[in-house]
């Protein structure tokens, strides 16, 4: 299965890649990530990645397609793989279209995890992190027994400063303006599967792994 996951910040993209990775023995490919390893690595791309971040600017579209030409001539790839943060917009995709065609491994589908967005706002500004262990709550979704308090180690819980409402607004504001877009382009091309992405986190992944099993 060759896919892309889309969905808003706070959809469950990264939960489900994560998932569906291990269910059907496929990579999932965040781009973020394949960015990280390659500055560390050293590597030609790598170099010129890191060139752009500590000018302070977007790692070019050019540099993120080479860096997943790269990672899909891998072993683990040749079954299938799930790209996670890109594209993010529809230049992306049309280049992102051009390279797959070119390797011979072109999209079977994309899967789209649809949440409204009051609670998209929900589970971005809820979200509070244990001081001490690390563990994560969810002031609406999934509260701590005691309010403030960590029930793992009683440890004080604190909101992220991008957990705010403000920067999360932006970040939904941006996804709906560049993102969003590429549920027509992709609807046009009859790949488009979409899925609630409410409810329980196990029956999001039967829902998308029937889709996978579908294609």
């Amino acid at each position: 299965m060759r896919t892309v996951l889309l969905g808003a910040p706070g959809s469950g993209k990264g939960t489900q890649g994560v998932v569906l990775s291990k269910k059907f023995n496929i990579p999932q490919i965040s781009t973020g990530d394949l960015l990280r390893a390659a500055v560390k690595a050293g590597t030609e791309l790598g170099k010129k990645a890191k060139s752009a971040m500590d000018a302070g600017a977007l790692v070019s579209d050019d540099i993120v397609i080479g860096l997943i030409r790269e990672r899909l001539s891998e072993d683990d790839a040749q079954n299938g793989y799930i790209l996670d943060g890109f594209p993010r917009n529809i230049p992306q995709a049309e280049a992102l279209d051009e390279m797959l065609e070119q390797l011979g491994q072109p999209l079977q589908g994309v899967v789209l995890l649809d949440v409204p967005f009051n609670e998209l706002m929900q589970r971005l500004t809820g979200r509070r992190t244990c001081k001490d262990c690390g563990a994560i709550y969810n002031i609406y979704l999934s509260p701590p027994k005691t309010e403030g308090h960590c029930d793992r180690c009683g440890g004080e819980l604190f909101q992220r400063e991008d957990d705010n409402e403000e920067t999360i607004a932006n970040r939904l504001k941006v996804y709906e303006e560049q993102t969003a877009p590429l549920v027509g382009y992709y609807e046009q091309q009859n790949k488009l599967h979409t899925i609630p992405g409410t409810g329980d986190i196990d029956e999001i992944t039967n829902k998308v792994g029937a889709v996978f099993d579908e294609i």
